[in-house]
């Protein structure tokens, strides 16, 4: 996507000869001549970059910072001025500002700053995606005929730009295989950006996807750029596809066509540069028959699909796996690392694991977290029924020897599925199984739930 810079100065020369080299750079450039034009165009437009003149008529330059970021907290503002003091410099940093450069300017170091300006707002949505993405791995573990099989599809499929359709069951890995591609693609070192749109309300999907202006519905106070905006140049994963509504499906038609988009109650085209990789857990086919989804999208998206084998269909796998879901909990939770005896795999072979790889990882924590040895033997290995609406359920809760003991094992079990349910959204997850936010806090810190996930 094109970077878009606001200049904000009440001299023409200085406006023209900065316009003028930034667009040679390839930048969009937008010009304003006071303070007030400038938080108005602000508005409007969401420049990525504003270098903001200190001394002008009216509304200075350091009012004109303050009231930006206030509207705009994650704006990043350049200070230019001919009569830099010490002092205002300082006053200018306080309030937020990220460079300061004096008049008359060089070219070459409002370049070198708007380049290093950019560079680090990048960064920082890079990193804001790292954490939250923090325990997803592009690697697929085992050596079963599937995953030898879709790792080589992967990396053939990763070096073009063509989307992509993932189906699967809940936990199977869906979310992996799309990581997987980017990261053996030429976007690798670009966001890897994933949305979960069953866990966003149907009303708030579009501002989600693509941003919104100011104004354009109840409580949009301010303007918000999208999951596009974020994803320009990576990939961007659109999970349960199917749960969207059909205007939306349209809009993500028109992008994968045309390579545009527009906020929500907005006019401006944008354009951006984003491969989409959908998943689903639904049969699209049967949808796209009883008009719940769009034709075109799906054969837009179906040219090439990959299915995410359930566990049952991999059990040779549950060797490599097991050993790095420890390798992971003891890499978080630190201490000495455990060993599972060949038994205690044979053992966990012999389920069927309705829940994939999801449901293996949960088991495999539990285990560690109970059991005293550093040696995990069969005996250790709790008898699994799937005879529970929330999943795999352990029937060792019965050898507790108390109903409180029991009780407090499902509990936290079932809070922890939900929690995964709702991508680790703790608000979302307490109004879905109706509980206070406080109380479903205090439950987290209580049950030892580790939540940075």
């Amino acid at each position: 996507m094109q970077h878009t810079i606001l200049i904000i100065d009440d001299e023409k020369d200085i406006r023209t000869a900065l316009t003028g080299i930034l667009e040679d750079e390839g930048y969009l450039v937008l010009n304003a001549e006071s303070g007030a034009e400038g938080i108005e165009c602000a508005r409007h437009e969401l420049p990525d970059l504003i270098l903001l003149d200190i001394w002008m008529p009216g509304m200075d330059g350091l009012e004109t910072l303050e009231k930006l970021k206030i509207q705009f907290p994650n704006v990043t503002v350049i200070m230019i001025s001919g009569h830099g003091t010490i002092e205002t410099a300082v006053r200018a940093t306080k309030l937020g500002a990220f460079d300061f450069i004096e008049k008359p300017l060089s070219l070459e170091k409002v370049l070198i700053s708007v380049a290093n300006a950019l560079q680090l707002q990048e960064l920082k949505v890079e990193n804001a995606e790292l954490k939250r993405s923090v325990s997803t791995e592009a690697e697929l573990i085992g050596e079963s005929e599937e995953v030898v099989k879709l790792r080589e599809q992967i990396k053939l499929v990763a070096l073009t730009s063509a989307s992509v359709l993932i189906n699967g069951e809940n936990g199977s890995g869906k979310e992996l295989i799309a990581c997987s591609i980017h990261c053996n693609s030429q976007r690798r070192e670009r966001p890897f950006i994933v949305v979960h749109c069953s866990a966003i309300p149907e009303e708030l999907i579009d501002s989600e996807l693509f941003g919104h202006e100011k104004g354009a519905f109840i409580g949009a106070l301010s303007h918000k750029k999208g999951r596009f905006d974020q994803a320009d140049g990576g990939t961007l994963l659109l999970d349960e596809i199917g749960e969207l509504p059909l205007n939306t499906q349209t809009k993500i038609l028109r992008f994968i066509q045309e390579g545009r988009f527009e906020r929500v109650g907005g006019i401006r085209r944008l354009t951006a540069d984003i491969r989409i990789v959908a998943a689903t857990t639904k049969s699209l086919e049967q949808d796209m028959a009883s008009g719940k989804f769009s034709s075109d999208l799906y054969y837009q998206l179906s040219t090439i699909q990959f299915r995410a084998p359930a566990l049952r269909e991999r059990l040779d796998d549950i060797g490599p796996l097991v050993q790095y879901f420890v390798s992971q909990f003891f890499r978080r939770e630190g201490g000495e690392i455990k060993t599972f005896l060949p038994e205690a795999l044979d053992r966990l072979r012999q389920y069927s694991w309705p829940g994939n790889l999801r449901e293996l990882k949960n088991v495999i924590e539990r285990i560690l977290i109970v059991s005293p040895e550093h040696v995990i033997s069969a005996e250790d290995i709790p008898i699994l029924s799937v005879e529970s609406s929330t999943g795999a359920v352990l029937e060792g809760y019965h050898t507790r020897s108390a109903l409180r003991d029991a009780r407090e094992d499902f509990e936290r079990e079932f809070i922890i599925q939900k929690l995964e349910e709702n991508d680790w959204n703790i608000s979302r997850t307490a109004e879905l199984i109706e509980l206070e936010r406080s109380n479903l806090h205090r439950k987290i810190k209580s049950y030892g739930i580790d939540v940075r996930r």
